[in-house]
C-alpha cells in the first residue's frame, strides 16, 4: 500500500544537492571516494562535527551534518561501520534501513557505496543480506551457482553487486509504512514512502541485475505487510482471496475453493470452524510452475484466520483486536508466491491457504463437537480457540494428496505458548525431516529471519488422545505449541515436512531497522531463501 522508493544504481559521478551518505569505520576517515566526490574540506568537516557530536564511527550510529561548509549537498549524513571485526560482517539489509532511518522520509539522497578496509579480507557479494561466516559460505555459494538469486558475484571489492542489492532491499523494507487509513498524514523519520536513492559504485550494471531479484522480495513482503495490516473488515476470506488472484498477473496459475466445493472435498474440519461466521470461507491454491517439467514441487500452507474471537470459547476482550493478525501464515504464503513468480525462479512451487473467521454465533462449534477431517480422522473440539489447526490439518491434507510435494512447510500464528518459549525473537520450528529443518535453520540465519527447532516425540503425541475420536484439539496448557505440532503432524504422513509457529513473529515484533510495520511480513525473505540456496535447477 505504501509508495515504494526509486532506487537507481550508477557510476561514479558529481554529486550537487540532496543528502550524501558516506560510511566510516571507528577512525572515522573517509574512504578514498568519498574523499574524491565530496572535496579535500570533507574530512576536516567530518572530523570536527564528529568531536561536537561525540559521534565515535560505531556500528549503525550516524551523524547528521546540515548544511556542510565547502560540499555540494544540503546534508551529509555519516554512518558508522564500527570496527574492523564489525565491518567484516555487515548485514547490508539492515544497513540500508539504517540509512533509511536516518535520512528520513520523501528526500533525495546519494549514496557512496564504498567502505573502510576490513584488515580480513575483502567481502564478496551473497545473496538477499546474507553477512558474517555464514555469508562468506553463501557467497561461494553463490558464485557456482550464479544467476539463481540474480546475484552477479565480483569479489574485488568490499562490497559488490550483491550487497548494493541487499542494501537497497533495506532501504525499501524501511521505508515501508501502512497509513492509507489515516485521513492525516505526516513525514517522519520511522521510514516514510516516496523518496530517490542513488547508489554509486564501480558496477552498477551487475547491481541491477542482483537488485531485480531482491526488488521481487521486497515486493512480497510489502504485500504480505499489507495483507496483516488490513481490518478484518476489509480483509475477510473471500476478500483476501481476491487479493491472492491478483498473482495471476505474474503468472501464478491461482485457483480459489467455495464452500461447496470444500464441502464436496471433506474438509469439515475447517469448515467447523468457519461455520460461526457471516463470511464464508476459501481454500486458494496458488502455483508457480518456474521448474521443469514433471518435476515434484515444493508446497506451503498457510493459515488465514481472518479475525479469531476464539469462538465460542471466546478471547477475553482486551486486545482481540490484534487478532486481525491471525492469517500471517496465509499472508507469508501469498507473499513468498509473488516473490517467486516476480523474480522468475526456477523451482515449481504449490501454496495452499485456507481462510476462515472464527466467530461465536449461533451455528458456531461448540467444545465437545466431534468433525470428521479430510484425511478421514475424526477430531473432538475441547477448545475452539484451538482452531487454526483445524484448518491446517485439512489443506495439510490436500497439499499432500493432491500434489505429492518434496516437502511441505507450514506457517501459522498458531499458540501463544510459542511467545512464552521464544518470545519475539525466533518462529518456533517443528520438523519430521532433519535435512530440511537444517536447510531452514540456514536460511533464517542468513536472512536475520531465524528459527529455534523445538523437540517432539510419543510422549507428546499421547497428549491429545482423545476418549471418544482419533484426536482432540488440544492437549492442555503444558506443551501448548508442541502438542499443536504433534497435531499437524498426524496429517502429513511419510512427507518431509516443517512447522514454523509464527505467533511471537508474524505480527506486532518489536520495531527493527528493516521494519517499522506492525505487520512485518514475517518469512517471505526466509523461504525465498531456502528455495534460491537448496531447490531452484
Amino acid at each position: 500500500m505504501s509508495d515504494r522508493i526509486k532506487v537507481d544504481f550508477r557510476s561514479v559521478e558529481p554529486i550537487v544537492g540532496g543528502d550524501v551518505v558516506v560510511f566510516v569505520g571507528d577512525d572515522l576517515k573517509l574512504t578514498p571516494l568519498a574523499q574524491d566526490l565530496l572535496g579535500a574540506a570533507a574530512q576536516a568537516l567530518v572530523s570536527r562535527a564528529a568531536a561536537v557530536e561525540r559521534f565515535k564511527g560505531k556500528a549503525r550510529g550516524a551523524m547528521v551534518v546540515t548544511a556542510p561548509a565547502g560540499i555540494t549537498a544540503d546534508r551529509l549524513v555519516v554512518v558508522g561501520l564500527g570496527d574492523a571485526r564489525a565491518r567484516a560482517s555487515i548485514d547490508f539489509t539492515r544497513l540500508g534501513g539504517v540509512v533509511m532511518g536516518k535520512v528520513g522520509a520523501g528526500r533525495a539522497a546519494h549514496v557512496v557505496f564504498d567502505f573502510p578496509a576490513t584488515g580480513a579480507g575483502d567481502q564478496k557479494d551473497a545473496p538477499d543480506g546474507a553477512s558474517g561466516k555464514d555469508g562468506k559460505k553463501a557467497a561461494k555459494k553463490a558464485a557456482k551457482k550464479g544467476a539463481a538469486t540474480g546475484d552477479a558475484v565480483s569479489g574485488a571489492s568490499p562490497a559488490g553487486a550483491g550487497a548494493a542489492a541487499d542494501f537497497a532491499l533495506g532501504l525499501q523494507l524501511r521505508a515501508y509504512r501502512f497509513d492509507q487509513y489515516k485521513t492525516k498524514k505526516k513525514d517522519d523519520d520511522n521510514g516514510a514512502s516516496g523518496g530517490d536513492f542513488a547508489i554509486y559504485l564501480a558496477d552498477p550494471s551487475a547491481a541491477r541485475k542482483a537488485w531485480r531479484a531482491r526488488e521481487a522480495v521486497a515486493g512480497g513482503v510489502i504485500l504480505a505487510r499489507d495483507l496483516v495490516n488490513e481490518p478484518p473488515n476489509v480483509l475477510y476470506p473471500e476478500a483476501f482471496a481476491d487479493r491472492a488472484a491478483r498473482l495471476s498477473k505474474l503468472g501464478v496459475e491461482v485457483e480459489v475453493l467455495d464452500q461447496k466445493q470444500l464441502a464436496k472435498l471433506g474438509m469439515r474440519a475447517l469448515l467447523g470452524v468457519a461455520q460461526g461466521s457471516a463470511f464464508a470461507p476459501r481454500v486458494v491454491v496458488m502455483r508457480w510452475n518456474g521448474g521443469r517439467s514433471g518435476d515434484a514441487p515444493v508446497a506451503f500452507i498457510g493459515k488465514g484466520v481472518c479475525f479469531d474471537t476464539g469462538g465460542i470459547s471466546i478471547k477475553p476482550a482486551a486486545g482481540m483486536e490484534d487478532m486481525k493478525g491471525d492469517m500471517g501464515g496465509a499472508a507469508c504464503v501469498t507473499g513468498l508466491m509473488h516473490a517467486l513468480a516476480a523474480r522468475n525462479a526456477k523451482v515449481n512451487a504449490i501454496g495452499v491457504i485456507g481462510l476462515v473467521e472464527n466467530m461465536p454465533d449461533g451455528a458456531a462449534q461448540r467444545p465437545g463437537d466431534i468433525v470428521t477431517s479430510m484425511s478421514g480422522q475424526t477430531i473432538e473440539i475441547i477448545n475452539t480457540d484451538a482452531e487454526g489447526r483445524l484448518v491446517l490439518a485439512d489443506i495439510l491434507w490436500y497439499a499432500k494428496e493432491r500434489f505429492k510435494p518434496r516437502f511441505m512447510i507450514d506457517l501459522a500464528t498458531l499458540t501463544g505458548a510459542i511467545l512464552v518459549s521464544l518470545a519475539h525473537e525466533h518462529a518456533g520450528l517443528f520438523a519430521n525431516d532433519d535435512p530440511l529443518a537444517g536447510q531452514l535453520s540456514a536460511a533464517g540465519e542468513a536472512t536475520g529471519e531465524t528459527v529455534w527447532r523445538m523437540p517432539m516425540g510419543d510422549a507428546f503425541d499421547k497428549m491429545i488422545d482423545s476418549k471418544f475420536a482419533d484426536m482432540k484439539n488440544t492437549g492442555g496448557r503444558f506443551g501448548g505449541s508442541i502438542t499443536a505440532a504433534q497435531f499437524l503432524k498426524r496429517f502429513v504422513g511419510d512427507t518431509p515436512w516443517a512447522h514454523l509457529d509464527i505467533a511471537g513473529v508474524g505480527m506486532g515484533p518489536p520495531a527493527s531497522d528493516i521494519n517499522q510495520s506492525w505487520g512485518p511480513g514475517w518469512g517471505v525473505r526466509l523461504l525465498d531463501r531456502l528455495v534460491a540456496d537448496n531447490y531452484e535447477n
